[in-house]
C-alpha cells in the first residue's frame, strides 16, 4: 500500500519552492472534531453541517498548495469552514425559510398523536399569522431574529428609538398570540 504525504510548498520572491512540511493528515486528525463542532454550532441541519464539513476538507486538500503560511494551518482551515458556512447561508437566504409540513410523521414510542396534531396546528397557524402581518412588522421580527434579539441593534439600524422597537414588537406578539390561539 502506498503512503501519501500531503505537503505544501511556499514560493519565495526568487521563485524557488520551500517546503512548509505541513502534515495535513495530522491537522485533520487533530482538528477534525473541532471543525465538525464549529460548523455544527452554526448550521442547525445535521445533513447540511456534514456536507459543509466535507466541503471544508475538500477545499483544504484542493488548495493546500495555496497556503502561504501567514497563519497557523488550523486557522486557515477554520477560515475555509467559516467562508463555506457564510456561503451556505447566503444561498439559503433566497429560499423559503420553512419547509412544508410533512404529512408522514413517524411516531416514536410515547408520542401522543393528539399532541403532534395540536403542534402541527399551532405551527401552521403561527406561520399563517406571521405571513398575514404587515410587511414592516414582519421585517422587524426578522431583524429581531437576525440581530440575536438585540433591540438596540434594530433601533440603530432603523434609526428609531428603542422604545418604538419595544412597543412595535409587543403589539406584534399580542397580535400573533390572538390569531394563533383564538
Amino acid at each position: 500500500m502506498t503512503e501519501v504525504h500531503l505537503q505544501t510548498t511556499e514560493k519565495t520572491s526568487i521563485g524557488d519552492a520551500l517546503p512548509l512540511n505541513i502534515d495535513w493528515e495530522g491537522i485533520f486528525r487533530e482538528h477534525g472534531r473541532r471543525v465538525h463542532h464549529f460548523i455544527r454550532k452554526r448550521v442547525s441541519h445535521r445533513e447540511d453541517a456534514e456536507d459543509l464539513e466535507q466541503m471544508t476538507w475538500l477545499e483544504v486538500l484542493r488548495n493546500r498548495d495555496k497556503f502561504a503560511g501567514a497563519s497557523r494551518p488550523e486557522t486557515w482551515v477554520f477560515g475555509i469552514a467559516l467562508n463555506l458556512v457564510r456561503n451556505h447561508f447566503r444561498l439559503q437566504s433566497g429560499r423559503p425559510r420553512c419547509d412544508e409540513l410533512e404529512d408522514d410523521i413517524v411516531l416514536t414510542q410515547g408520542d401522543d398523536p393528539s399532541h403532534i396534531t395540536e403542534h402541527q396546528r399551532i405551527l401552521t397557524s403561527t406561520l399563517n399569522s406571521i405571513a398575514a402581518l404587515p410587511e414592516d412588522t414582519r421585517r422587524l421580527m426578522s431583524m429581531l431574529v437576525e440581530k440575536d434579539g438585540s433591540y438596540q441593534a434594530i433601533a440603530a439600524h432603523l434609526n428609531i428609538p428603542i422604545g418604538t422597537v419595544r412597543s412595535r414588537l409587543s403589539r406584534a406578539r399580542v397580535s400573533l398570540k390572538q390569531s394563533v390561539f383564538s
